[in-house]
């Protein structure tokens, strides 16, 4: 199974993510590429880097057009909003682009205010995506955030005076010491800022954190399920909907750029330790950037950029599809699945039908989805959908 070549007759549509991977410090929970700056920031040699980077991904981006870019970190917010023009110019400039395309980009409530909004929004960001986890300073303290509560009212705030209309403000529950009600309290302050985008993530401990080294005192899951569902009760009754696991969306404001990823769309990656998917008409291959900022700035124009590249075996591309999807409340179609993996649900239709049984999948001929029950348990029912023959490898 693993042999057979897919056939794509229609690509995925393509986005960009660009990594910006300098932050002010280390959170302890953080496993992402980032890097706690300590010298002055790299910004002219960095957005040389990105652009030269771009340029060598042109012939894989021909004939298509971005619908979606995200600027990531890290602290993307620590670059200027010059710097911010320069990097959407020179990315307008090389890759098609549709029209009213999402440009996101990262914030930090330590690093920004309404000057900064207005300097990236006139740079041609159009959704914003503040970092504020909670609005409670004693479990920001415990985060390692550099940013308190009044900072974090001041930043939503900052959003809204600076003209975006699509803001999205991070929050995580699960905290250290963190009660059900600080975690109700901070989602019903996000709700309170109006914003069109509500991410709601569980804290959890990540290998190679400081965090995973030293655990702190967490919540029960007893605790932690309860404040899931109260933040659900609160989020729908202030008129949000959820669309996919930890993200919830008022005036149908969902995020396209990570809809792509969860409809295992394409998208390139420029930045260091950024990842790219891209589709042909007969395989799909993933890669990785150097993850060091001095390695990549080092070797950006060249192809020695590329850490590692790698073409999905077909039992990949099923497995891949289905991790992306599932998180998904209304799943996918069967027709969706055979376009991105370029093949039938029949290798998984006996998992399926068992996974139902137990009522943890909805299974018709025009949609696939998680049930409530199992989206509490997916890690198990995605378990299940791994087939048994494979061994696979972790990949960084």
């Amino acid at each position: 199974m693993g042999k057979v070549k897919p056939v794509f007759n229609v690509l995925p549509p393509l986005s960009l993510y660009v990594h910006l991977p300098w932050c002010e410090s280390k959170c302890p929970y953080c496993d992402f590429n980032s890097h706690p700056l300590r010298s002055e920031l790299p910004e002219s040699a960095y957005l040389d880097a990105l652009l030269s980077d771009l340029t060598l991904h042109v012939p894989e981006a021909w004939s298509r057009s971005l619908t979606s870019v995200f600027i990531g970190g890290g602290t993307p917010s620590l670059f200027s909003a010059r710097g911010v023009h320069r990097l959407i110019s020179g990315i307008r400039a090389r890759v098609p682009c549709a029209p009213g395309m999402e440009i996101s980009l990262e914030a930090n409530p330590g690093s920004c205010d309404v000057q900064n909004f207005a300097g990236f929004r006139d740079a041609g960001v159009n959704r914003i995506s503040i970092g504020i986890q909670s609005f409670h300073t004693r479990r920001l303290k415990d985060l390692g955030r550099i940013h308190d509560r009044t900072q974090a009212l001041a930043a939503a705030e900052a959003a809204h005076t600076a003209g975006f209309d699509n803001v999205n403000l991070d929050l995580m529950f699960g905290l250290p010491d963190q009660t059900v009600q600080q975690a109700v309290c901070d989602i019903e302050t996000a709700i309170s800022k109006q914003p069109t985008h509500i991410s709601s993530y569980q804290l959890t401990l990540e290998p190679n954190t400081l965090f995973y080294r030293h655990p702190p005192t967490l919540p029960t899951e007893d605790e932690t399920w309860e404040m899931q569902l109260a933040i659900q009760s609160q989020l729908t009754t202030a008129g949000y909907c959820r669309y996919e696991v930890s993200a919830y969306t008022k005036d149908s404001h969902q995020c396209k750029h990570n809809l792509n990823y969860w409809q295992f769309g394409d998208y390139l990656g420029i930045g260091a330790g950024a990842h790219s998917k891209i589709s042909f008409a007969d395989r799909v291959i993933r890669s990785m950037k150097r993850k060091h900022p001095n390695s990549y700035l080092n070797h950006a124009s060249t192809n020695a950029r590329v850490a590692t590249s790698y073409e999905l075996t077909t039992q990949d591309l099923c497995f891949e599809f289905l991790m992306n999807a599932l998180r998904l409340t209304q799943g996918f179609s069967p027709l969706l699945f055979q376009q991105r993996t370029g093949q039938s649900l029949t290798g998984v239709s006996q998992a399926f039908t068992e996974l139902q049984r137990d009522g943890l999948l909805h299974v018709d001929r025009s949609q696939i989805k998680a049930t409530e029950k199992g989206y509490r348990y997916l890690d198990d029912v995605l378990q299940r959908l791994l087939p048994a023959d494979t061994t696979r490898e972790s990949r960084a």
